[in-house]
């Protein structure tokens, strides 16, 4: 409370908000980049800077791959940070300093927002940050993180996890719709989009990042004892499979089959055949013309309603918008 001039006004001081990039050994560019234009550029209405953005790093000098950056802050600039954003590295099993996992460990202590970037999960999971949430990375590094962190919950679906204090991203381009959210939360939809427009991006994108997993069939555990049976339930995709078709061609009961699967894909017998199913139909769909009805029927759906249905639960996006996307 202060008083002018004997009137008495109560006046807030906002201060700005700091975000606080952290620069690992190994960096990833764009990663690194992301968060600095984003954050750097958005704007409040008043023409105003939204963010202060600064660079931190546990070495003044971090390798980032092609060419080397000199950062200004050490570890202590994370510690009045607002949000604290960790790229990707280039290498996801590097182990990561002991001083900054207990930098990250002090500030979600404190509740600093702290989100990741990419690959900037597996710095996160390492810290013990991730236990018992639902995260997500680029979908090529997902199942790595799975089974290196299997007390996180891996969603290798979607853009961005909000977790509240807590947010992760997938890869590459996905930083920047986890930035806008960020942006979105702290100043509204109107400087969100402000900031979309300058990064040339739409505020909200259709779908995860599903759709962008190159098709390819789910991952084989090689040598495990599934192996054989996963490679026939692909190459035979355009069947009607039951559970007792699997079970019988893999020499299994049912309640064998199901409890090796889960153990060793982390779902069911039908579930797996329904993403092969997807990844054929995005393949067909890209290399293609065949209608949406006869790839439903090629990939081993029985009417095009449920392949429409499951190719937006598995993917986000319908067959069409993929195809217009993709082809």
């Amino acid at each position: 409370m202060q008083t002018f001039g004997g009137i008495t006004g109560l006046f807030y001081v906002v201060a700005m908000h700091t975000v606080a990039v952290l620069a690992l050994e190994q960096v990833v560019p764009f990663d690194l980049g992301t968060p600095l234009e984003v954050f750097g550029r958005a704007r409040l209405p008043d023409g105003r800077p939204a963010y202060r953005v600064r660079v931190c790093a546990a070495e003044p000098v971090v390798d980032a791959g092609l060419f080397t950056i000199t950062a200004r802050c050490g570890l202590d600039g994370l510690a009045d940070a607002d949000t604290i954003i960790v790229p990707g590295t280039a290498t996801v099993t590097r182990p990561v300093p002991e001083p900054v996992l207990d930098a990250l460990r002090a500030a979600a202590a404190a509740g600093t927002r702290i989100a990741s970037i990419c690959s900037g999960t597996f710095t996160l999971a390492a810290a013990g940050l991730l236990d018992g949430m639902r995260a997500t990375t680029h979908w090529a590094a997902a199942a790595m993180l799975a089974q290196l962190h299997p007390e996180v919950d891996v969603d290798p679906d979607v853009l961005y996890v909000d977790n509240g204090s807590i947010l992760t991203s997938a890869g590459a381009a996905a930083g920047l719709d986890l930035c806008l959210h960020l942006i979105r939360r702290d100043h509204g939809s109107a400087v969100a989009a402000d900031a979309a427009r300058l990064s040339v991006m739409p505020l909200e994108r259709e779908g995860g990042q599903a759709q962008f997993i190159v098709n390819e069939p789910p991952p084989t555990p090689q040598g495990s004892v599934l192996e054989p049976v996963l490679r026939w339930m692909q190459d035979n995709v355009e069947r009607d499979l039951t559970l007792d078709d699997i079970a019988r061609h893999s020499g299994m009961s049912t309640r064998t089959l199901l409890r090796r699967f889960r153990e060793q894909t982390g779902s069911t017998p039908l579930q797996w055949l329904h993403r092969a199913r997807v990844r054929q139909a995005q393949f067909l769909l890209e290399t293609t013309g065949h209608t949406v009805d006869r790839i439903a029927l090629q990939v081993g759906f029985g009417s095009p309603t449920s392949f429409r249905d499951r190719f937006k639960r598995v993917t986000g996006v319908s067959p069409q918008a993929y195809r217009h996307a993709f082809q």
